[in-house]
């Protein structure tokens, strides 16, 4: 008989992850549903997508495991929003400690039988409402005299059991203005000021992403320090902050009119925060030194200070999980059911990350017809097995590609199966697709996709980077020839592609290479500002239309405008 475990995450960034006898057999973030950037709250619409796919009923369920911020022990009926069980069901329900699920997200993707596991975010649960304290090393705060949340936290797996080693808390002054700075949750976490930064500079607490991709237009000028690194702990240096934090954006028309001020203080947040990651890991692999670490929450996606940290020599082997952010809470739910309800010893990490269902061909032609596409002049459908050779062919021509295969990725970065591709060399491609297609600002930055036994040829330390969570520095020799997918300070965040993890992205590559003497292509989400990535054959011809994006690969379906019209 199948074991099923269904894991759940209900804070921001939510989502659902089924594990069938181990194995991740389908998972979906709830923004790829509902169409809003970072939904959470409730699991409704993620679980029955799960279910349907696995054409089973909560009946079927061994067991489910949820997570969410602030909420433990409770009933199913009082998360926000619509929840799919209902207060009868069967199935035991076991809810996690924030942290303690993004540590077993990182065990369970990870490539490590052994590892130690780091986990650093803005906030987690209350001190009161940990279940990973036995046994674990805490500051002694007052913890009785306010709220207190985990901001980091250090555990060792030794192949069976993930032990805790090291928590510590921050007092959260939820909302609380600091000068003009304005703090999330946690006090004196890395990821609360990496949050608080993005709000200064952009408006938006959500867009520390961009924050990262701003840093390198910016200059440190002298200014101080922004964390006091003592005792192995981490605490932000307010009156540093009161001191330089004084002019914050009310939106993109003061983020443009005052770019340089935004982008130094970019490159400040940035450059503190890689300092005050290499000296927690510094600080905590003291406690138990181990050549792989595997490594989630939210602080993790910082692709730069990732690599900074390879570089330090403190982490021999690193695995950030793809899912670092809460979306991949729900996966270390299922993988808690699994190993640590369950007992079962782990075996082997998921060879990748499409874990949404696929769309038929079917489906597709729905799409296509629907959207008035068949029988119209301004466009050409051709459905054909070559469309691989094709679509090198079209990118060959200077035209962007919509890229749609097979499930979804899960995690924040497009990586090969819902993409939008370009050839790199062409001058102003970085430009024409930020304003044309994603509508986003102009110094955002674009990916490199490149096959794994190319890597060396172009990027200097030729890293493996399946996930486009590390970066690398192009050769000088390429710099400009590849121009669309360099950053401002020279480095590219890489992703490696392999045959097993993507054949047909594998070897669409190939063959634009093959075309152009050039092995890489830009690679960014198929999606624009504001939206989630692209779930549906629909939304893929949707954003087709509404932009210019010159070509949509739907399977093997390939759509041309009327200028594109395949010879």
């Amino acid at each position: 008989m199948d074991t099923y475990i269904l894991g759940t995450g209900l804070s921001h960034n939510g989502s659902t992850v089924l594990l069938k006898n181990g194995n991740i057999l389908v998972a979906i973030e709830k923004e790829r549903l509902s169409r809003i950037k970072h939904d959470g709250g409730n699991d409704f619409d993620t679980v029955r997508y799960c279910l349907d796919f696995a054409g089973i009923t909560p009946a079927d369920l061994t067991l489910i495991v949820q997570a969410s911020n602030f909420e433990n022990n409770i009933s199913l009926s009082q998360y926000a929003g619509r929840r799919y069980f209902d207060t009868h069901i069967q199935t035991p329900v076991i809810t996690l400690s924030h942290h303690l699920a993004h540590a077993w997200s990182a065990v369970g993707m990870s490539p490590y039988h052994e590892c130690n596991v780091m986990v650093i975010d803005g906030a987690g649960s209350p001190y009161s409402q940990c279940l990973d304290l036995e046994g674990t090393m805490v500051p002694s705060y007052p913890f009785d005299g306010g709220m207190y949340c985990e901001k980091d936290s250090f555990y060792h797996f030794n192949g069976k059991t993930l032990i805790p080693l090291f928590k510590d808390f921050s007092e959260v002054k939820l909302f609380q203005h600091t000068a003009s700075l304005k703090l999330p949750t946690n006090y004196h976490s890395i990821g609360g000021l990496y949050h608080a930064a993005s709000q200064y500079c952009f408006g938006n607490l959500d867009d520390v992403g961009k924050l990262m991709g701003l840093a390198p237009y910016g200059g440190l000028n002298g200014k101080p320090t922004l964390f006091k690194l003592e005792n192995g702990l981490i605490e932000v240096l307010y009156e540093n902050v009161n001191l330089y934090f004084n002019r914050p954006s009310s939106g993109y028309d003061d983020f443009k009119n005052d770019f340089a001020h935004y982008a130094d203080m970019a490159r400040w947040v940035q450059d503190e925060t890689e300092k005050a990651i290499i000296y927690l890991f510094q600080e905590r692999a003291k406690l138990q030194p181990h050549a792989n670490f595997a490594y989630a929450g939210g602080v993790a996606l910082n692709a730069v200070a990732n690599h900074k940290l390879l570089l330090s020599g403190i982490v021999k082997n690193l695995y950030a999980q793809p899912a670092a952010g809460d979306n991949g809470l729900a996966i270390g739910c299922a993988y808690y059911g699994w190993h640590e309800v369950m007992g079962h010893p782990k075996t082997s990490a998921p060879a990748h990350v499409f874990f949404g269902q696929r769309y038929s061909d079917d489906v597709v032609e729905q799409a296509i017809a629907k959207a008035g596409l068949r029988g119209n002049t301004a466009f050409s459908v051709t459905q054909t097995a070559d469309f691989v050779a094709l679509t090198a062919t079209e990118l060959a021509r200077g035209k962007v590609v919509g890229w749609f295969q097979g499930g979804a990725e899960f995690g924040p970065r497009a990586l090969g199966h819902r993409s939008i591709l370009a050839d790199p060399r062409i001058k102003g491609i970085k430009n024409h697709i930020n304003s044309a297609i994603k509508f986003r600002e102009d110094f955002r930055p674009f990916a490199p996709s490149v096959r794994i036994d190319d890597v060396q040829k172009y990027f200097t330390h030729a890293w493996e980077s399946p996930y486009m969570i590390l970066i690398d520095e192009i050769k000088p020799e390429w710099k400009n020839q590849l121009d669309g997918i360099v950053h401002q300070d020279g480095t590219c965040r890489v992703q490696t592609v392999t045959q097993a993890f993507n054949a047909d992205f594998y070897q669409l590559i190939g063959d634009f290479e093959a075309k152009t003497g050039i092995g890489v292509l830009l690679n960014t989400s198929l999606n624009r500002k504001g939206m989630p990535i692209v779930e549906t054959p629909a939304e893929a011809v949707s954003l087709f239309l509404s932009g210019a994006i010159d070509v949509l690969v739907l399977n093997n379906f390939i759509i041309c405008k009327h200028h594109d019209l395949l010879l």
